[in-house]
């Protein structure tokens, strides 16, 4: 039976209940969950063509609120740098890959609403999954944020709350709400069901390098959703004898916010304690996170892997963009970070993802 389990204390909790956080701890959940079996390159050849085709590995099964979500190309960059397309998802960012899995529950669940906070993506793709489960939404968002993310946010019907101050006061503001009785936190952040919907992205790399993986996979760091996806996977597939080796996780920040990185680089298991406001502005508004929930296992996940953090500035950012746009992808100043990091890398194997569209914030300034 799925269960929600709390790896800092073992607290657990059904998943049929709205219990959005370890009642102990007040820390995140993870899913005790186990794949129901090996996968096998030969029997997906026939399957559907999104991310649910990989349904022994997920803990949800025969979806009603999907939009065709995953399966996106990898296109070779360099001789050794390839890049993922997932701009290319329906709501023009990876998130839908986690946002589908937390509506999918809501929808199951049959909550009175659903709320959910986000610097913009996140918040886009549940409010378009909530649409298209016909459940209510609100999302949170900073002042600041993209206008074209708040547009599309609203566009998809969800109301929208605009929270003075940063990410961490919205994130707040939002889980303050997320107690009034009746409400589905669709926390991309805290429900693990969100982290079993991004591991998709490498079970996509997996079939389509024929069963094998990259030397290193590389992804921006904010909350960690899709570098923590990724270390599900790569596990995953390790225990299931389907890959010999697990790749280098390579955690990439902005210079001007990266807690994680300094942590990493401090051989430190926890977040560094850093004074309130410390974090400077930077185009990478989608990984400007000062102090992630989950920030001690994205720490173990780098390590275990064999992996690093990386920052890049401001200006590696924009020339990134540019560079990439060049190259035929616009892509928005958050999913170009690690192009900025690993793009010059000639003596292994990386992948990067082309996590949101350009469209979405415009060239930086």
């Amino acid at each position: 039976m799925v269960m929600y389990l709390c790896p800092r204390d073992g607290a657990r909790a059904p998943t049929t209940a709205l219990t959005w956080c370890c009642p102990v701890c007040r820390g995140p959940w993870d899913l005790d969950f186990e794949v129901t079996g090996p996968l096998s390159l030969d029997a997906l050849a026939g399957r559907v063509n999104s991310l649910w085709r990989y349904e022994e590995a997920l803990p949800l099964a025969a979806p009603t609120t999907t939009l065709g979500e995953g399966r996106t190309p990898l296109v070779p960059l360099t001789g050794t740098v390839s890049a993922k397309l997932d701009f290319l998802m329906p709501t023009l960012s990876f998130k839908d890959r986690g946002a589908v899995m937390l509506a999918e529950l809501a929808r199951r669940l049959s909550p009175e609403r659903v709320i959910a906070d986000s610097s913009g993506n996140a918040g886009t793709a549940v409010a378009a999954y909530c649409a298209r489960a016909s459940l209510p939404c609100t999302v949170y968002v900073p002042e600041g944020t993209s206008p074209k993310k708040t547009e599309q946010i609203r566009a998809h019907g969800a109301r929208l709350e605009i929270v003075p101050g940063d990410r961490e006061a919205t994130a707040l503001a939002a889980r303050t709400a997320a107690g009034t009785p009746g409400t589905f936190y669709a926390s991309h952040v805290f429900n693990p069901y969100f982290l079993h919907g991004t591991k998709t992205y490498v079970y996509e790399l997996w079939e389509d390098l024929g069963g094998r993986l990259p030397d290193a996979i590389a992804v921006p760091v904010g909350n960690g959703t899709l570098l923590l996806g990724a270390a599900l996977a790569t596990a995953e597939l390790h225990s299931q004898g389907l890959i010999d080796r697990r790749p280098a996780l390579i955690a990439v920040q902005a210079e001007a916010v990266s807690p994680l990185a300094a942590a990493f680089h401090a051989d430190a298991d926890e977040l560094l304690d850093a004074p309130a406001g410390t974090a400077a502005p930077t185009l990478a508004e989608g990984i400007a996170i000062p102090r992630p929930p989950r920030g001690r296992a994205i720490l173990a996940a780098v390590r275990e892997s064999g992996g690093t953090f990386l920052t890049v500035t401001e200006d590696q950012i924009r020339t990134a963009q540019l560079d990439l746009a060049a190259r035929g992808f616009y892509v928005e100043t958050t999913g170009v970070a690690c192009w900025a990091a690993v793009g010059g890398w000639t003596d292994r194997s990386v992948v990067v993802p082309l996590c949101g569209a350009g469209l979405k914030t415009g060239l930086a300034g």
